[in-house]
């Protein structure tokens, strides 16, 4: 196996700046390419250009694994669906073309996949789920999963218990008012919180597509196995840049 750590893709977003005087500008959360590189890999940032979401297999070539992280929510077309709330924040087309066409690509190659946040809820839409617009306003448990910390339970010998050593997390630290409705095909839940809400999931078609809902890249320093998650999956993104 190679010493040379690999190569973890990580979907960039379009950040907009309100004074002209200013360009915009591609950016990624600080904290997801810090735990990447704890963990022994190199993150690298795939910007979202225009042509992006066509070349996503030139992009993957040269990736050991891929990381698709938070952000703004998906737009609801993409799961056949009209707009039923004015929570919905942050949609860019550009964002959903480009991560849909990256997991899709990924799932085809068997790369492995880390989905985090809305990253977990774009794997459930690209194989035809849909997610709940508004857990609050849909009459959902959202109470708690917005800026907070909270437990999570783990379904024992599935991938991501596996890779955090144990059925039960204390510190997942959250950021969503969203969440999984019906689930995609192949797409199975592995975690729950207290409320019985879907927390992570993995992908039973591929060797480890592992999503969750919570911010692991946050607590890593707090709980031994979030950074643990992050060690799987460069174990995983090692192996397969060997070959």
């Amino acid at each position: 196996m190679s010493d040379r750590p690999p190569l973890i893709g990580i979907c960039g977003r379009v950040l907009s700046f309100a004074d002209e005087g200013r360009r915009d500008a591609f950016s990624s959360s600080q904290p997801y390419s810090r735990a990447v590189a704890k963990a022994g890999g190199l993150p690298v940032l795939l910007p979202p250009l225009p042509t992006a979401p066509q070349q996503v297999h030139t992009y993957l070539d040269r990736l050991g694994g891929l990381l698709l992280p938070g952000g703004g929510d998906v737009e609801p077309h993409r799961y056949g669906q009209q707009p039923t709330t004015d929570a919905l924040y942050g949609m860019v087309g550009l964002h959903d073309e480009f991560d849909l066409a990256l997991v899709h690509a990924a799932i085809e190659r068997d790369l492995p996949v880390l989905a985090i946040c809305r990253g977990m809820q774009v794997l459930n839409v690209s194989q035809g789920g849909t997610l709940v617009q508004d857990l609050e306003s849909c009459g959902e448990t959202g109470e708690g999963h917005w800026m907070n910390e909270h437990p999570v339970d783990i379904v024992d010998g599935s991938k991501l218990a596996d890779a955090v050593g144990t059925t039960h997390l204390r510190h997942c630290y959250s950021v969503h008012h969203q969440g999984l409705d019906r689930l995609g095909e192949g797409i199975v839940p592995v975690a729950h919180d207290e409320h019985g809400l879907i927390e992570a999931v993995e992908y039973e078609g591929a060797s480890w597509v592992v999503g969750v809902q919570w911010h692991p890249e946050d607590t890593i320093g707090v709980e031994a196995g979030q950074l643990g998650l992050f060690q799987e999956f460069i174990r995983r993104s090692t192996a397969h840049t060997a070959g």
